[in-house]
This record gives C-alpha cells, sequence and structure tokens, in this order.
C-alpha cells in the first residue's frame, strides 16, 4: 500500500462507525470524492492509481480512458474487486481487474477509439482503504478519431461536469509539463463548478519530459498563474516502466530521487510528488470528517439527553428485590386507577386530539346515541290508529260505546313501554364495551409486566361484567315501574279534554322555531359529474329547515330545504367509498333538491352518522320504517271508522302520545344516572379499594411482578445504548483533539483562467542558465507541445467573467510555513512574467530556500512573440 496517509485515517473512521454500529445507526460521512479531470495522456490514471497504492487501470497512449470508471473503496479485512456488471465474480488479481475494464470498455464502446458516458463501476475491498468515491474519467480531446462523434469535446466535457459539479467532490486538475497552463481545460471547467477554488488542486505530470534547460518552477511555486490550493508537481511512471512490470514504490522512489536531484526542484521537494498530494488529499479527508464531528455530536448528546431520565431508573437497578417489587405493584395499581378515572371524567394532560376515547364517547351514547334509538322504535301512526280503533271495538265488545274508554288508552300505554327496553338494555352494553377498551388502554402502561396486567384486566373486567347484570335488572325495574302505574294526573299530562281539543297537526312535537341543532361539514354524495360531481358543504340544521352554504362563514346559501315530510333512510357505503352515508327523502315521492328524490350526504365515520341522526331527530326527521312492515299493513287499513269511532280514536293518540313523552323524558334522565351510579363509579371505587387486595388473593407477588422478557431485553438494550453514546462521545473528542484542521488558503488572482482566447503570457518553462541574450529566437527555448488554441464556446467562456477575487495576505505565522497549501506566496513583480490581468507592483516573496539565486532578467512577452 502506497498511501500511508489513508492509512493513518483507516483507525479514525473506524473507531467512528464502530461507535455507531454499537447503538444500531450509520454513520453518515459522506467523505468527498475525487474526480481527476484532464487532457488526454495527461496521467490522469497514474493519478489515481498512486493514490490508491494499487496498479490496475489500463495504460497507453491516446485515448485509453474511454468510459467513466467510478471506483468506490470499501474498508473490508479481505481484498478483493467486484464489478458492477458482473457481481457474482470476485476479482483478487488486479492484473484481471484491468482485462475486465478493457473489455467491458470496448462491449460498449467497440474497439475504434468510440466513448461512452455509461460508467463502469468497480468496488474494491481492502484492509488499507478509506470508504472513498474515486472517478476516472475520459481525457478531454477536440479532435475525433476513429468512430468518436464530431461534438466529441463538448460530450467529454458534459459527461466530466455531471461528476464535478457535486460540492462534495474535490477535482484534481491535470495538467503535463510540457503544455500551456493558461489553455489547461482541465483548470477552466473545474473554474466553472468551483469559482471560489476551494476544492481544486492542480497537479503538473511529466516534469520529467521537459525540454532540457527549462522547468516549472514558477508554476509549482503558484507565482504564475496561481491557483488558490497552488500545484503539485509528480512524476508517473513512464509507458516503459509499466510494461516493465516496474513497481509503484519503486516508482515512488525514483519520483523523490527526481525532485532531491533537480536544481529547480530541490528546494521544495518536500511539497512535490504523489505522497505530498496524497497528504494533502488525505488533509481534505481529515478536515471533512472534523467538520461533520460537530453534527454528530450534538444527534448523539440529544439521544443521551433523552435516554438519561429513563436510564436513572435502572442504575441500581436489582430486578429479584422483594422492595423494589412491592413498591412497583402499589404505583401500578394506583396509577391504574387514576388512568381509569381521568379517561372517565377528562382530564387536560394527554389529551386525544384524534377521536373521541372513554368518558367523552360515554356521554354520546347517553345523549346521542340513545335517544336515537327510543326515537327508532317510534310507533308508525297508522299501525298505532288501528291497534287503538280494535282496542276501542275489543273493550267495548258487541255494544256500541258512547263515551271513549280509558282501558284502551292503558292497553296501548303498556305496549309503548315495553318497547322501551330493547334500545336501554343495548345503552348498557354499548357502555359495558366503551369501558372494557378503557381498561384496555389503562393496562397499557403495566405491559413490563404481562402477568400482572392480564389478571388486572380480568379482575376489573370480571367486576364490570357483574355490574352490568345488576345495571340491567335496574333498568328492567325502572321500565317495570313505569308501566305498573299509569299516572294521569302528572302534571305534564294533556288530560282527556285538552286531548279532544288538540289538532292532530300538532302530533310532531318541534323544537323552537328558528333555533340552531346543529351545524359541521357534509358532502352531497350523489350529484351526477356532469353537474360537478360529490361537493362537501357547510350544513346548518334549524328545527324547520335544512340549509347548506358555500363556507362555514354562511355568507353564500346555496339551497335551504324545509323539513315537512321528511324522513331519513340508510344508504349502503360505496365499494370505492371511505365516507358513511344516509339519505334524506320526502314521503310524498316529491323532489328533495332539483332532480333528485333523495340527497344523500356522507360523513367520516359513522360516529359522525349517528350523531347527525339524532340531530335530525331532534328536528323532527325520523327514520324511515321497513318498506316490508308498511306493506304487510295496506290491506288491513282499509276497514272503515264511523266519525264518533274517529273522534275517539284521535283522543286516544293525543294522550298516548302525551304520555309516552312523559315515560321517554323520565327514562332519558334516569338511564345516565343508573349506568353512572351503578357501574361506572362502583368500578371507580372498586379499582381503588379493593383491586390491590384481589390482586394479591389471585397470585404471589413474586409471579405478578415478573419482568416480560421484552421488557428486561429492552432495559439492557437502553444501559446498552447508554453507555456506547457516552463512548461515542468520547472518540469524537478524542477525534477532535488528535487531528488538526488545515486553514483554507487564502483567494489568489486567477483572472488568468478567465481569458480563454489569448495565449499564455508566458511560456511554463525557466532556463537553468541566466546567460540566454535578450534577442533569442522563441525556437531556441523549445516548442510549445499540445493542441492549438481552439476557442471556448460561448456558455463556457461566460462562466469565467466573475470579478477577480481579491489577494488577502494571511498571518505571519502561517507565511511562516513552506507549505504552499496552508499559505500561497504573493504574486512577484516581475515585469517580465506578469500574467495578463495582476498589475504590475505586487510585492513579491521569495522562499527562503534559495535566496542566492540570481534573478533573470527577461524581455517583455511581445519581444519573444516578434
Amino acid at each position: 500500500m502506497g498511501n500511508r496517509g489513508m492509512e493513518e485515517l483507516i483507525p479514525l473512521v473506524n473507531k467512528l462507525q464502530d461507535a455507531f454500529s454499537s447503538i444500531g445507526q450509520s454513520c453518515h460521512l459522506d467523505l468527498p470524492q475525487i474526480a481527476v479531470v484532464g487532457g488526454q495522456s495527461a496521467g490522469k490514471s497514474s493519478v489515481l492509481e498512486n493514490f490508491v497504492g494499487r496498479d490496475f487501470l489500463p495504460r497507453g497512449s491516446g485515448i485509453v480512458t474511454r468510459r467513466p470508471l467510478i471506483l468506490q473503496l470499501i474498508f473490508s479485512k479481505t481484498e478483493y474487486a467486484e464489478f458492477l456488471h458482473c457481481k457474482s465474480k470476485k476479482f483478487t488479481d488486479f492484473d484481471e481487474v484491468r482485462q475486465e475494464i478493457e473489455a467491458e470498455t470496448d462491449r460498449v464502446t467497440g474497439t475504434n477509439k468510440g466513448i461512452s458516458p455509461v460508467p463502469i463501476n468497480l468496488r474494491v475491498y481492502s484492509p488499507h482503504v478509506l470508504n472513498l468515491t474515486l472517478i476516472d474519467l475520459p481525457g478531454i480531446t477536440k479532435v475525433p478519431v476513429g468512430d468518436q462523434p464530431p461534438d466529441i469535446e463538448y460530450q467529454i466535457k458534459d459527461m466530466i461536469l455531471q461528476f464535478i459539479s457535486r460540492e462534495s467532490s474535490l477535482i484534481l486538475a491535470v495538467t503535463p509539463a510540457n503544455m500551456d497552463l493558461a489553455n489547461s481545460d482541465a483548470l477552466k471547467l473545474a473554474k466553472e463548478v468551483d469559482p471560489q477554488g476551494l476544492r481544486t488542486i492542480g497537479v503538473i505530470t511529466k516534469l520529467d519530459l521537459m525540454d532540457e534547460g527549462t522547468d516549472a518552477r514558477d508554476i509549482l511555486e503558484n507565482k504564475l498563474l496561481p491557483l488558490r490550493r497552488g500545484y503539485i508537481g509528480v512524476v508517473n511512471r513512464s509507458q516503459k516502466d509499466i510494461e516493465g512490470k516496474k513497481d509503484i514504490r519503486a516508482a515512488l522512489a525514483a519520483e523523490r530521487k527526481f525532485f532531491l536531484s533537480h536544481p529547480a526542484y530541490r528546494h521544495m521537494a518536500d511539497r512535490m510528488g504523489t505522497p505530498h498530494l496524497q497528504k494533502t488529499l488525505n488533509q481534505q479527508l481529515t478536515n471533512h470528517i472534523r467538520e461533520s464531528l460537530p453534527a454528530l455530536r450534538s444527534k448523539l448528546q440529544s439521544q443521551l439527553l433523552s435516554l438519561e431520565k429513563e436510564v436513572e431508573e435502572y442504575k441500581n437497578f436489582r430486578p429479584d428485590d422483594p422492595t423494589r417489587k412491592t413498591k412497583a405493584l402499589l404505583q401500578m395499581v394506583q396509577q391504574f386507577g387514576v388512568d381509569f378515572e381521568k379517561r372517565i371524567e377528562g382530564s387536560g394532560d394527554q389529551v386525544d386530539t384524534l377521536e373521541l376515547s372513554g368518558g367523552a364517547r360515554i356521554n354520546r351514547i347517553f345523549h346521542e346515541r340513545f335517544p336515537f334509538e327510543l326515537v327508532k322504535m317510534e310507533f308508525d301512526e297508522k299501525d298505532l290508529r288501528r291497534e287503538i280503533s280494535y282496542a276501542i271495538k275489543n273493550i267495548h265488545g258487541v255494544r256500541t260505546g258512547l263515551f271513549t274508554p280509558d282501558m284502551a288508552f292503558e292497553a296501548i300505554v303498556k305496549k309503548q313501554i315495553v318497547k322501551l327496553k330493547e334500545p336501554s338494555l343495548k345503552c348498557v352494553d354499548l357502555v359495558v364495551s366503551e369501558l372494557a377498551t378503557v381498561i384496555k388502554k389503562c393496562a397499557e402502561k403495566l405491559s413490563s409486566y404481562p402477568r400482572l396486567r392480564e389478571e388486572t384486566e380480568r379482575i376489573v373486567t370480571t367486576y364490570i361484567r357483574e355490574r352490568e347484570g345488576r345495571t340491567k335488572d335496574q333498568i328492567l325495574l325502572l321500565i317495570d315501574i313505569e308501566q305498573s302505574y299509569i299516572n294521569t294526573n302528572h302534571e305534564d299530562f294533556i288530560g282527556f279534554a285538552n286531548a279532544q281539543q288538540r289538532s292532530t297537526q300538532l302530533n310532531k312535537k318541534r323544537a323552537i322555531p328558528n333555533q340552531v341543532i346543529r351545524r359541521g361539514w357534509l358532502t352531497i354524495n350523489n350529484i351526477s359529474l356532469m353537474k360537478g360531481g360529490s361537493k362537501e358543504y357547510w350544513f346548518v340544521l334549524t328545527a324547520e329547515s335544512l340549509s347548506w352554504y358555500k363556507d362555514e362563514e354562511e355568507k353564500e346559501k346555496k339551497y335551504m330545504l324545509p323539513l315537512d315530510n321528511l324522513k331519513i333512510r340508510d344508504v349502503e357505503k360505496g365499494f370505492m367509498s371511505n365516507k358513511h352515508v344516509f339519505a334524506i327523502f320526502n314521503t310524498e315521492q316529491r323532489n328533495v333538491y332539483k332532480d333528485l328524490r333523495q340527497i344523500e350526504l356522507a360523513c367520516d365515520s359513522q360516529e359522525d352518522v349517528d350523531s347527525w341522526k339524532a340531530s335530525f331527530l331532534r328536528a323532527g326527521v325520523y327514520p324511515e320504517k321497513d318498506q316490508a312492515e308498511n306493506e304487510d299493513g295496506v290491506q288491513e287499513n282499509t276497514f272503515s271508522m264511523d266519525p264518533q269511532l274517529e273522534r275517539q280514536v284521535e283522543t286516544i293518540r293525543n294522550l298516548v302520545d302525551s304520555y309516552v313523552a312523559i315515560i321517554n323524558k323520565s327514562i332519558r334522565d334516569l338511564m345516565p344516572k343508573t349506568i353512572m351510579h351503578l357501574m361506572i363509579n362502583n368500578t371507580k371505587a372498586f379499582i381503588h379499594h379493593e383491586l390491590l387486595a384481589y390482586l394479591y388473593s389471585s397470585a404471589d407477588q413474586s409471579s405478578l411482578m415478573e419482568e416480560s422478557a421484552d421488557q428486561a431485553q429492552r432495559r439492557d438494550d437502553m444501559l446498552r445504548m447508554y453507555h456506547a453514546l457516552k463512548e461515542a462521545l468520547n472518540i469524537i473528542g478524542d477525534i477532535s483533539t488528535s487531528t488538526v484542521s488545515t486553514p483554507v488558503p487564502p483567494p489568489v488572482d486567477d483572472t488568468w483562467l478567465q481569458s480563454t482566447g489569448s495565449h499564455s503570457p508566458t511560456p511554463q518553462r525557466r532556463p537553468m542558465s541566466s546567460a540566454h541574450p535578450p534577442g533569442r529566437p522563441p525556437a531556441v527555448r523549445g516548442p510549445t507541445p499540445g493542441p492549438p488554441l481552439i476557442p471556448v464556446p460561448v456558455g463556457a467562456a461566460a462562466s469565467f467573467t466573475a470579478p477577480p477575487i481579491p489577494s488577502r495576505p494571511g498571518p505571519q505565522s502561517v507565511f511562516a510555513n513552506n507549505d504552499p497549501f496552508s499559505a500561497p506566496p504573493q504574486v512577484p513583480s516581475r515585469p517580465a512574467r506578469i500574467p495578463p490581468g495582476i498589475p504590475p507592483g505586487v510585492p513579491s516573496r521569495r522562499p527562503p530556500a534559495a535566496p542566492s539565486r540570481p534573478t533573470i532578467i527577461r524581455p517583455a512577452e511581445p519581444s519573444l512573440l516578434d
């Protein structure tokens, strides 16, 4: 492995990963991906290989990398590689990896220099790497060859931009030393996506291939054509070295020797070469890890705080301590009683805002469901009149009666009172069901002790069933009492005199006119799609009408429907609908709304439907009788009555109506009181005073307070998580103190990158001798290899028109360091070497490593171009 810096980072990241794994979470460090960008045959693949420390990428002249290679490094105890396109195969020989890359490239692009943006995904598992993503990109080329398309240049640039645009990617802009740096497409692309230069590092390759007598010292010292993070020079293996299987370690030694022996680079040899590039990149990774630490630390601290309260109970926990068990049993039974009472009586803390529960549901049963059940068994007018007429005739027998018999009244009233038993008993059943639900909810807090929870539910539910029997007996007794004596002297009873004068139209008892009974949202469900489909309106129900509005402001009224001759019927819920529906219709077969014989009203729940039905009952709109019952009585209702019998029937009809209303009022009042006294209040008292004794008698304390396996596991997990969180915080603290963050270098004037169409102000070579005459022709200085200058497209040029970033000197202590990445030197004031856009007269600082080197005075650039 050739990357020592990465080997030092691996233990840090592994510690973090282990700390998070111990609490069952993943550590999201999201380390940056490293992309190499550069021209064709600039040495990009070699730079990437040196960073990994393995020899596995295809090499050669011309365009070798023809598809992006996304290389994922994954830390593992064993070393092998696998491709996404052949996951089942593991490669342990890296020569085979190279051959597979070449074969997969040819499979998509062909063998004649074609390119493709479809990436090759390679994963390398090794104990010597961090979890990183490295990207080897095709080299920037301008002239298509072979099967390459005419717009090859733009296709490759678009491909590169896709990968380097991510904010978390580090860009290695690779340029060979024998090419004009000012025309580097790699630096221009990097400038587009990273205008501040915070994540771009210039890499100068092929320093050993420069013409004899020239060097790139001024470039590497970041004086000429400066970058914010400066440049690093590297010397890669030549094609001959690669074919001769020269080892990477030997290549690194040769590179070191080159920099130490070269007179232009020996003073900065410690800041050159692949090891320094690795160190710089590793420092970037360290910085990223350190930047991630505050967020990770705050996340862990918040989890630790949330656990501390619960863990406090478990720190000195002894499961078999009898004192603890007794205390826990007493506390839990007491809390069970408090919770039961709160759910029944209501409480301000822990209010359920999603649905009704406990006492609120029982209240709805008392005041909405029970009255609705009473009215549902309301007698049918025709049946009642027929029964009264039969009763009168049967009482008179063969004689014709002159007076209205009161026995007929008593017989009809008693028959109506008996009908009250069914809805009254149903009300008790509904309340018992709600109490059972409340008990289950309250017992959830006892789930840590399954036997205790089971026994508590059994004992309290058994008691409620026992009280249910007594309550039903008492209610039946009340109804029997009402039936035993018909009190015609009741103050609300109308009496015979008033009954005879009373109009049949007063039959239907209505609330106060215009009194609002209910408001709320309902959906009219049966409007056709052609007319707008189902729509929600704000409904207002009064004693005389049903109105609906556009919204709850009640300004825009849509319709008002009188309640005369209206009834309610149930409607089955649609197959695809989750709404509950009921309908209103006219008993005289008239249209209710526009051309609709009935309007279907939809609610979100059955409870809302029952509540609206109860409200309609208060307004005098009753449910429809079963059609079968109505049809049965049609033929028998054709008998004729003489006027005297008709008057007698009408009188008794009014008397029955009056007395039954008195009985209903009395039962509606007594039912909630009876149930509260005999069932609910008794259950509360039983839980508070007797439940504990029943629990002790049902089983011994140790078996009752035996913890569930889940609870014991939860306690152990919580304690382990608590200690793991503390350990993870300590590790993060250690990493914070054991690593050093490198400050971002100050901005430099990189406006030279914006002059995309001009030549370099000075070729990036420096003669080693100062005896050259001023008029020396350029040819003697060596040719300038590389492709000719091609104007950059308009879109690319526009991205370089940002104003130059002003140069800002750093602290004196920073300048004392020779590392060009922590504090690059200022641009020197050398008249012959000033690039365009940099004003003359900028103060220069020569590095102290070569104080005796003579300053070379060169003629201005135009004289060289003459």
